[in-house]
């Protein structure tokens, strides 16, 4: 099935819509939230990594219900230069089963394919986050990469 497109504002204020990014297959990276431990850890090793990931044809997003306010004092502090997108409504971390019993987002990976399919998922527990090594390991033993 078909996902479905979104549009939400990044750290720098600009739109970012789904479809006209999947040019590449697009990662989105559900974390619990801005200047944490374990998700800037998270976030940092993927904007470490990008070069990496563009290489295999893999874009990075990530997406939390924190304010863009919010989002923006964190990559810069934390020199994360991937969009990293508001979800204050909780329409797209909801549609993607990424929040938690209390309404806030679980740690969870979805990659979506050029076609607009969902072609791999992955949830951690919020201590936990899957790194850019273990990723491609793991897209690579599912023929995905």
């Amino acid at each position: 099935m078909e996902v479905e497109n979104f549009q939400l504002t990044d750290q720098f204020n600009n739109k970012f819509d789904l479809y006209e990014n999947l040019d590449q297959d697009v990662r989105l990276v559900f974390y619990p939230k801005d200047n944490t431990p374990v998700c800037t850890k998270q976030l940092g090793d993927y904007s470490l990594n990008q070069e990496e990931l563009k290489q295999q044809g893999i874009r990075v997003v990530g997406i939390n219900i924190d304010p863009v306010d919010s989002h923006k004092l964190f990559c810069t502090n934390n020199k994360i230069d991937f969009p990293v997108l508001s979800d204050l409504e909780k329409k797209v971390s909801k549609y993607y089963d990424a929040l938690t019993l209390l309404k806030q987002n679980k740690r969870k990976l979805v990659l979506i394919g050029k076609d607009k399919q969902v072609k791999f998922e992955r949830s951690s527990l919020p201590m936990f986050f899957v790194d850019t090594r273990q990723l491609l390991d793991d897209l690579k033993k599912t023929q995905l990469i």
